[in-house]
């Protein structure tokens, strides 16, 4: 006997949060205002040929002053959760000392803006943007950043804490320490391996110093978590040579990580992939109990697979890694791993559009991590978005990219998965890092002359995903 097809749409549970994410540099502007200090991204920003055509975040989309419009918005897109990033140098500009009360109290009218609108805060205590001072001093190779760290999140927990009950310690600590430090394409522009490892270190005893001190001051309801970058790795063939290739980039991508924080040890086969460059000793005894910290839930941050190869001797690797074109490598010890483009459609990144990569990282870390509840904490997607004869942005492409994500998430839910969540990049078109104002993530463009903000067509797709918890088809409602 044969039945119709369902009409039922995939549905989220009730509680599920539906945001959007940005950071700091990237939409605040308002650099020089308050007591704001240079960070490493405003001193990259002004070296010559670093960020497209010299672009800069120093007005950005000027969120610090046009965060009530902002948040409006939200509300109309039937947000329930708006993850934000805090500037370290604009609370604490010299990376050290008391806080600047007048940066503190951005963050406290953001908070209590999102409250009144329905809207659950969630905050990010370093997207990217390190005090120079503290760059100046030796950066994140040196331990004392991470001892900073620490410091400054306490100030924040402590600033922020009446109004906050979701943090997340880092976003993406392999970027800040493999593209900051070893293939240079991000701030602070630095291209050596070893101080990248350092830097990878340091960034993880910096999340567990910061963990353990936010604990002592925020209520005991608060909710604690980083946001990782993990790499879906797929080997280009079954050949043994392409799946070592892709259990080294694991290993550099995702293990790095992984591993001292979610299960207290770095994984012996990064240590000796890399021991060509550096013996480690960088790691004193105690430091992978302090990273180990219990956590409330994990962010995940996925756009696109990674596929690897193994290369020949005397061949070049080919570098199809989707992290810009740096002539350094961001990837110590896998000097002979190759990166190939997936196949399929791409967004204006050139990256495959392929949700099967989220489905694996999700299920793969409910499997291995099965008491660790999920958030997808960035996912998102650049076109060219413009605008038709009467001023509307209609970005289908968007919507249908999101629409498969989310389709991915559902599935991952369905196979064990406790996916509590899902933040799309971006809510705003913003500073896109080095490729400045050049793509755009957001379901709200920006007409960055103006400043002024019309939602795209994908806004009111998700806008009614969002208040019915249902997987509507990707067409405008």
């Amino acid at each position: 006997m044969s039945f119709p097809p369902s009409t039922e749409l995939p549905r989220f549970p009730a509680g599920f949060l539906w945001g959007a994410a940005t950071s700091a540099y990237q939409v605040e502007g308002a650099a020089a205002e308050d007591g704001r200090t240079a960070s490493i991204w405003d001193t990259f920003c002004r070296t010559p040929g670093k960020v497209f055509q010299g672009h800069t975040g120093e007005v950005a989309v000027d969120h610090y002053h046009r965060f009530r419009e902002d948040v409006r918005l939200m509300a109309e897109l039937g947000l329930t959760a708006y993850r934000f990033s805090v500037a370290w140098p604009r609370v604490q500009p010299t990376g050290h000392g008391p806080g600047v009360q007048l940066g503190l109290d951005f963050y406290r009218r953001l908070a209590d803006e999102l409250l009144a609108a329905g809207i659950t805060p969630v905050a990010t205590l370093y997207h990217w943007d390190l005090p120079q001072e503290l760059e100046s001093a030796g950066g994140w190779p040196e331990r004392a950043t991470a001892e900073r760290f620490a410091e400054y999140a306490a100030l924040v927990g402590e600033a922020l804490g009446d109004r906050v009950g979701h943090w997340t310690t880092l976003n993406e600590p392999w970027c800040s320490a493999f593209l900051g430090y070893g293939s240079g394409v991000h701030a602070p522009g630095r291209t050596d391996p070893v101080a990248a490892l350092r830097a990878a270190h340091h960034l993880n005893l910096g999340h567990g110093l910061a963990v353990t001190a936010l604990r002592g001051v925020l209520p005991g309801a608060a909710r604690l978590s980083v946001a990782l970058n993990l790499h879906a790795v797929r080997p280009l063939t079954p050949s043994a040579a392409d799946r070592d290739a892709a259990r080294r980039i694991d290993a550099v991508g995702n293990r790095v990580f992984l591993g001292p924080m979610l299960e207290g040890f770095y994984p012996e086969d990064l240590l000796a992939d890399t021991a060509h460059l550096t013996d480690w000793s960088f790691v004193r005894d105690g430091d992978p109990k302090e990273i180990h910290q219990p956590l409330d839930w994990l962010g995940v941050n996925y756009y696109t697979p990674t596929v690897v190869s193994a290369t020949a001797e005397g061949a070049t690797p080919a570098r199809e890694d989707g992290h810009g074109g740096g002539t350094a490598s961001p990837w110590p010890g896998a000097d002979r791993v190759g990166f190939h483009r997936a196949p399929g459609e791409r967004t204006a990144m050139g990256w495959a559009v392929d949700p099967s990569g989220l489905h694996q990282l999700l299920t793969d870390l409910a499997r291995r991590h099965p008491d660790l509840p999920l958030m997808v904490t960035e996912n998102g997607a650049a076109y060219v978005d413009e605008p038709d004869a009467d001023g509307a942005f209609d970005d289908p492409e968007r919507a249908a990219y999101i629409h498969a994500h989310l389709a991915a998430v559902h599935r991952a839910r369905a196979d064990g998965a406790d996916v509590r969540g899902y933040f799309t990049w971006s809510l705003l078109d913003n500073f896109e890092w080095a490729y400045g104002y050049a793509k755009r993530f957001g379901l709200v463009h920006v007409d960055f002359p103006t400043q002024t903000r019309t939602p795209k067509s994908s806004a009111g797709w998700y806008a009614r995903v969002a208040r019915t918890g249902e997987l509507h088809p990707p067409v405008a409602p």
